[in-house]
């Protein structure tokens, strides 16, 4: 990982944020500045939050929570996965050992 920082410029809201990142971390800070840019565009045009701080945190929020909610969606859907691999293990042992006192 390269240790060298370069500024890259990010638009939000119509205002221009320089940001330090590593260079392999560029498309990552631009998705995540157009990603917080939608995010506040659409808190805005709701017209229920005022204030640009206010509306960074309303997305700041409402990121988080997406955040958490995929993350239990993740995990759970890694629970299951093991669930069904070690389900499947013991069928497959199972049938080896079916298979194995046919042949003998």
């Amino acid at each position: 990982m390269s240790r060298t920082a370069t500024t890259v410029s990010v638009r939000i809201l119509d205002k221009e944020y320089q940001v330090a990142c590593g260079p392999e971390e560029i498309d990552e800070l631009t998705a995540s500045a157009r990603y917080l840019d939608a995010q506040m565009r659409i808190i805005r045009e709701s017209g229920k939050v005022l204030g640009l701080d206010r509306m960074a945190v309303m997305a700041a929020l409402n990121i988080a929570h997406e955040f958490l909610k995929m993350r239990s969606e993740r995990d759970t859907t890694s629970k299951d996965s093991a669930r069904k691999l070690t389900d499947l293990l013991g069928r497959v042992t199972h049938a080896l050992t079916d298979a194995k006192q046919l042949t003998l």
